[in-house]
């Protein structure tokens, strides 16, 4: 049986999410649960989110799933909604949407939920540099005071192109012009109007402008939203491990290649693991020579300057990826790993160590797209 797993956990989870609370302490938490919770599982990570104020997902179906499963807190689509069907679907379950263009803002006016829906609650978009979704100046205004008129209560809203990198000048160029709109509306339309900027990564660079709501997503699953810091200085613990087992063993003689495309060829005899985990299971296909996965040996008493003691009786090792990354397969050299190497042992793909931030790194992405595009071939398991 193939033994590529992706186990979650539950208590990092809500560790990250604690984490969030505590950078925002004066503001309300929208939890990002889109694209089936970033790779983790919907069904797996609502329990460990109950400490969020609501959670946020890109459709209505998703929003369905989440319903279905039992949350009863806010949902809020920030897409919002694609037709006037839909618009009717998220009154009868009692989401939120964001409203970012004119037949949204047509579908809301012509179909008004009653005054305790949770649907009376507009996240209104603003455009203030991302140009991807939202109103603009003037366009905010008007839909602001249609809305208001009609009954919804309002958050003003927008996105981050930048935040991640906290220095660059657009960064301060929209939290201004959200400022202004913001302090335009309530002034214009209802001193009730709230306001909601920051990603994960706005939570981590600009504490000062948290305003209303926050909407953590990557931080939420161990992963560091910001280029300058690290999961761990972040006090972010990983949510998810990827794991698979040693299937065979051999030996590569000097000169000979690995894998399709001949692209490593061996310098001197190396004693390679054949691992059962490849691109059809969501391991990445670009990762470069320098990405390492983690085998965990059982332990034995003496010591190795090339381990890290860990706390279940394994020693747990480093281990350079060799050749290409086929569909179902990768090749780790393990030349300096025991001798007697068990064909069951764990091979760790990303999880405490090696990191997904740092595979994603080697593979020239980011680790949101490594653990959103994982395959459903991996076994999904949930720790005790």
């Amino acid at each position: 049986m193939r033994t590529a797993t992706v186990t979650i956990d539950p208590l990092a989870l809500t560790h990250n999410l604690m984490q969030a609370k505590r950078l925002a302490p004066k503001s309300k938490v929208l939890a990002m649960v889109k694209a089936n919770a970033y790779g983790h599982g919907v069904a797996m990570i609502l329990p460990a989110l109950q400490q969020a104020d609501g959670v946020g997902v890109a459709s209505f179906t998703e929003a369905l799933e989440a319903r279905q499963l039992g949350w009863d807190k806010a949902i809020g689509l920030v897409e919002g909604v694609f037709s006037a069907d839909e618009w009717q679907q998220a009154i009868d379950y009692d989401c939120s949407c964001v409203i970012h263009h004119q037949p949204q803002l047509d579908w809301a006016l012509a179909n008004i939920p009653s005054s305790d829906s949770a649907t009376r609650i507009v996240w209104l978009k603003y455009n203030t540099g991302m140009n991807r979704l939202g109103f603009d100046y003037q366009q905010t205004i008007e839909a602001a005071k249609q809305l208001h008129q009609a009954g919804y209560q309002l958050i003003l809203t927008t996105h981050f192109a930048n935040a991640d990198d906290r220095k660059h000048p657009l960064n301060a160029l929209q939290i201004q012009r959200f400022d202004e709109m913001l302090a335009l509306l309530k002034k214009t339309v209802s001193e009730d109007v709230q306001g909601s900027l920051c990603n994960s990564a706005g939570l981590v660079n600009f504490p000062e402008h948290h305003y209303d709501w926050v909407r953590p997503g990557i931080m939420l699953y161990g992963s560091s939203p910001v280029i300058d810091k690290s999961a761990s200085e972040l006090n972010l613990k990983p949510a998810m491990e990827f794991s698979a087992q040693i299937m065979a063993l051999s030996t590569v003689n000097t000169g000979e290649a690995i894998g399709y495309g001949s692209r490593w060829i061996a310098d001197k005899p190396t004693r390679t693991a054949l691992v059962s985990i490849g691109y059809g299971d969501g391991y990445p296909r670009a990762v470069n020579d320098e990405t390492h996965v983690c085998v965990l040996v059982k332990s034995k008493t003496e010591d190795s300057e090339k381990s890290n003691q860990s706390d279940q009786g394994y020693k747990s090792y480093l281990c350079p990826v060799r050749g290409r990354v086929a569909m179902d397969m990768i090749v780790v050299d393990v030349s300096a790993l025991p001798e007697a190497l068990p064909l069951d042992s764990k091979v760790v793909l990303w999880g405490n160590a090696p990191h997904v931030d740092d595979v994603a790194a080697q593979a020239g992405t980011i680790g949101y797209e490594l653990l959103c595009r994982l395959s459903a071939r991996p076994a999904r398991v949930q720790t005790i």
